[in-house]
């Protein structure tokens, strides 16, 4: 029997163990409050009992089956190395649990985080009433956190199944109460409550930057990942993400706006079209600070502007000082990017920044990195290009669920002088893993350019014949 272990991916390092969680549902479902029986005089059915019932049928806890890591998984570098295959051990599996959230009952769609289903090989969906699902997926992007799965409903009477109702982040009030539902530690459909502590949060991990999250005082543990806060009307206003290991009555959120804005994109493409300015940074050292009359250091540098792209219509230039966009201020090159991702193409971007120590204020219209465009700028950031058919193409049926295939993009061409040069990589060397982003395909590699496109050290990890090794390269 496969063994079972909570997601490693829940507890993400830092101060802060992010245990991720879920998200939102359709526009097409009303934000109408919750039906209430005139006649129902009981005291003890308050509006959180309420809430509870009607949309605690929604809630999927979801197990997710992955392969084992195990030292000698890859049969080629057991024989490389001289050792039997064992298909017992490559059979092995490991078992994770989630939460998610129905989304759309007729079409059997549930929104839950990426990290949830990363790697899986299969998933199940189990509902409040027993019945259980395999689920497929429909779409993911490991930068938001985000997922949709549909769940496979048998035909051709596929029965409907209850559905959430989407609510409203914008106008979340402080100590406004709110319900969370989940599967934490494998305890089905628990139910928390609390208060908003705070909106607009901003926390790091040792991979990652996540921004504009809800802090709430409700109990958030690991397993509650992809479940929904609801308010007291019943409506999800953000999906359980993240909880502070130190501490007790720490727990965050992502707001249902966001979700909203990616979640008709995610079902239609099975990714979110990522969005750049025309720019890139490096962090702000101390001189450079008193250069600009900063009285702290802060924000980041811009290097590079490139052409016919909305940081050049707006006159910014490299060597300018980029201190905030919209409201928040940039502490570094990281948070940079991860405010973008609150943002999607069409919106409006307010950026304040310096020239010298002349503060000035521009707007930009966020244009889309298409593929083409992340092509040309992973060979001229990194060196190298891939393959773009074989092994390690794109999949025109969208992602696998979170990259578990094995997978891997093979490298066509190495620029002469290039850091992938540099390092000594060549043609024909299958890339596995950037930083903590497996690349099963070249969407996945170009997913993990957009999240490491102004590093300037990388740690590869890459195949060469029957072996795969770690290296370092410098950018």
């Amino acid at each position: 029997m496969a063994a079972r272990s909570l997601p490693q991916t829940l507890a993400l390092a830092v101060s802060l163990a992010l245990s991720l969680v879920a998200l939102p549902c359709p526009e097409s479902l009303a934000a109408s409050p919750p039906t209430q029986n005139a006649g129902d005089s009981n005291p003890r059915r308050t509006p959180v009992v309420r809430v509870v019932q009607e949309a605690g049928p929604a809630v999927v806890s979801i197990v997710s089956a992955r392969p084992a890591q195990t030292p000698f998984a890859n049969d080629q570098l057991q024989r490389f190395l001289g050792l039997p295959s064992t298909p017992q051990q490559q059979k092995q599996t490991t078992r994770s649990l989630g939460s998610g959230v129905i989304i759309d009952g007729k079409r059997g769609f549930v929104l839950t985080n990426a990290h949830v289903i990363s790697g899986a090989a299969e998933i199940t969906a189990r509902l409040q009433d027993g019945r259980e699902f395999q689920a497929s997926l429909v779409g993911a992007d490991p930068d938001i956190d985000l997922a949709v799965l549909r769940l496979e409903l048998p035909g051709p009477n596929r029965p409907t199944l209850p559905q959430a109702r989407m609510g409203d982040s914008s106008d979340l009030m402080i100590g406004e109460p709110v319900i969370t539902i989940g599967n934490p530690f494998g305890l089905s459909h628990t139910v928390t409550t609390g208060v908003i502590s705070a909106v607009n949060r901003s926390v790091r991990s040792s991979q990652t930057y996540i921004t504009g999250l809800i802090q709430t005082d409700a109990a958030i543990n690991p397993g509650n990942s992809g479940g929904p806060m609801l308010n007291i009307l019943g409506q999800v206003v953000g999906i359980n993400s993240a909880v502070f290991a130190k501490g007790e009555g720490l727990g965050f959120a992502i707001p249902i706006n966001k979700a909203k804005r990616v979640l008709d994109e995610l079902i239609a493409t099975g990714r979110v079209a990522h969005i750049w300015l025309g720019l890139l940074g490096e962090n702000m050292e101390q001189d450079q600070a008193a250069y600009f009359g900063l009285k702290h250091v802060g924000g980041m540098v811009v290097t590079d502007v490139f052409p016919k792209t909305p940081a050049e219509a707006a006159g910014i230039k490299p060597g300018d000082a980029l201190l905030s966009i919209g409201e928040v201020e940039v502490q570094d090159k990281s948070q940079f990017l991860a405010l973008l991702l609150n943002y999607a193409k069409g919106d409006s971007i307010r950026v304040k920044l310096r020239r010298s120590k002349d503060p000035f204020e521009v707007r930009l219209t966020p244009q889309v990195l298409d593929r083409q465009a992340s092509l040309n700028l992973l060979d001229w950031r990194w060196g190298f290009s891939p393959s773009t058919e074989g092994k390690g193409a794109a999949s025109a049926g969208g992602p696998t669920a979170g990259g578990g295939d094995a997978g891997g993009v093979t490298i066509a061409e190495v620029r002469a002088g290039g850091p992938a040069a540099r390092l000594g990589i060549k043609p024909g060397d299958v890339v596995l893993q950037v930083g903590s982003r497996r690349t099963a395909n070249e969407a996945d590699l170009l997913g993990a350019f957009y999240r490491y496109q102004m590093h300037t050290t990388l740690i590869l990890s890459v195949q060469r014949g029957g072996q795969s090794y770690n290296v370092r390269m410098k950018i």
